[in-house]
Parts: structure tokens; sequence; C-alpha cells
């Protein structure tokens, strides 16, 4: 089991505040070379002249990787229309590497085409990750067309918009889920985006982002003392899944709950437009 850690730290800004991207190709561990190799690998196999780019996204490119812990998160670039791309493969593939390489928890495939990524005139999620927390490991890099971003309330808005639409499906998928492996996906998923959405409450109070889940619920507890035990919970499910439907369940309709009302609160003061057509 893995112990919870005092690791990780808040993302670097620039003289206007800009996010800093500290993801490198030298940060990313030796051990993890082969696995990227192999994504690489698989998605010119499958892309063929379609495949733009490749990144990898998350801790691994910082440096801060850890065996069996990490999830390989990367993202392809498309020249063409996703909707038209050949998916069929990709969960097999997944599976194959999961299944071969034991150096990380999960690896995940995406796809975006070029011109939803560079011609998004609204904050979108995946723009974001390339431009702060992704490196470059195949094909044309084209963070330098992106837009800078700030650790400000619009990106407190991503992480808090979607929350009850996430927590619901989270409880949803896990009523009556008896595939261990399902639930224990489930309960991490939705942990990860609990402590996240914890620091996006707090985000224009500190003007600090992370993606690291330590430091998140540390900040989220500092504005936040009585709900202190329930973000670490968070935090531990996070990292050590539990495979018990029903424990996830009662703690995501008890803080899950709370959250959920935080974040309302939160996007009334700050984006009630947003707020408004969530209710409609």
């Amino acid at each position: 089991m893995t112990q919870i850690k005092n690791i990780g730290s808040f993302c670097q800004t620039d003289a206007k505040g800009y996010i800093i991207n500290n993801s490198k190709l030298s940060n990313i561990n030796s051990e993890f070379c082969k696995v990227i190799e192999e994504v690489i690998e698989n998605y010119q196999i499958h892309l063929k002249e379609n495949l733009h780019s490749i990144y990898i996204r998350g801790s691994i490119p910082r440096g801060l990787g850890i065996k069996s812990v990490s999830d390989l998160d990367t993202i392809a670039i498309t020249n063409n229309n996703t909707i038209v791309t050949d998916m069929m493969w990709v969960d097999k593939i997944e599976y194959e590497l999961n299944k071969k390489y034991n150096c990380i928890n999960g690896v995940e495939f995406s796809f975006y085409h070029i011109q939803e990524i560079l011609n998004t005139t609204t904050f979108s999620i995946i723009p974001f990750m390339i431009k702060t927390h992704s490196v470059c490991v195949f094909g044309e890099d084209i963070k330098d067309y992106l837009p800078h971003f700030k650790a400000d309330k619009t990106l407190g808005n991503e992480h808090l918009i979607n929350l009850k639409n996430q927590v619901n499906q989270a409880k949803e998928d896990l009523v009556g889920n008896e595939d261990i492996e399902d639930i224990l996906d489930c309960c991490g998923w939705i942990m990860k985006i609990i402590v996240r959405a914890g620091l996006a409450l707090v985000i224009e109070k500190e003007h600090r982002y992370t993606r690291d889940l330590f430091p998140a619920y540390k900040v989220f507890s500092k504005y936040y003392p009585e709900k202190e035990s329930n973000m670490k919970l968070a935090l531990k499910y996070a990292i050590n899944p539990v495979g018990n439907p029903n424990n996830i369940i009662d703690f995501l309709e008890e803080f899950g709950n709370w959250m959920i009302n935080e974040s309302e609160k939160w996007i009334q003061i700050h984006n009630p437009k947003r707020l408004r057509k969530m209710e409609i």
C-alpha cells in the first residue's frame, strides 16, 4: 500500500503570473522509456499519416513519476477530425500495455483534432494541459501556438463546473458493480477530481495551481480545517483506491455532496452565468 507523502509542488509562474511548464524529456525516468516507446509506436501504426504529434502529460514528464503508482497519460494530436478516426484498437492496446508493464498504474490513449486545439476561443482543459503540463515526444510541438494560462477563476471554474455530474456519474457506475478493477478505477478517478476541486475552491485566494494531490489537499485544509479529515480520506482513496463500492458511495453521498454545494456557491460568486445555464 502506497503511503501518503508530502510530495508535489505548485506550478511555477513567470513575472506576469503565467504558469510555467516544467515538463521535459530529460526529466523522464528511464524505467518509463520502454512503455513510452511502445505507445509512440502504436500511435504511428494505427494513425499513420493522420498522426500530427504525441504528448506525455502529468507527473512522469516532470520527473515525479512513482513506479507502479503513476499513470502514463498520453495525448495524440491528429490531422483529421477524431470522429472519423478508427478507435477500435485502443482498448486492446491499453490492456496489453497495462499487463506488460508494472512500472505504471495504467496507460491512457487520447485523441484530439489539431484544429480543435488551436482554434479554441474559450478555456479548454486539453490546450491547458498541453501548454502547462506536457512534453512533446513525437512530431511538431504546438505549445508556442497556444495561449498562456494563469491560476485564476477561469481555471477554478473548469474543475468545479462539472463536479456534480462527475460525482453522480461515479455513484451510478458503482451501484451494483461487482467488477473489482472497474471499482478501483472509478474510486481513483473520482477522488482525484474531488481533491483537485478542493484546490479550485480556494484558487482565487491562493492564485496557485497544482495537479499534485498532496499540496492541493493541504491548501484546501488551510481554509476548511473542519473538512480536513474528509479531504485526507479522499486523498487516501485517490492513492489507494478501495474495492468496496458501498464505502465509496457513502463517502460521495456525504463529502461529495458537500463539495457539490460548495462548488455551486463558488460558481454563483465567480461565474453566475454558467450556473444559470446548468440549472436550465
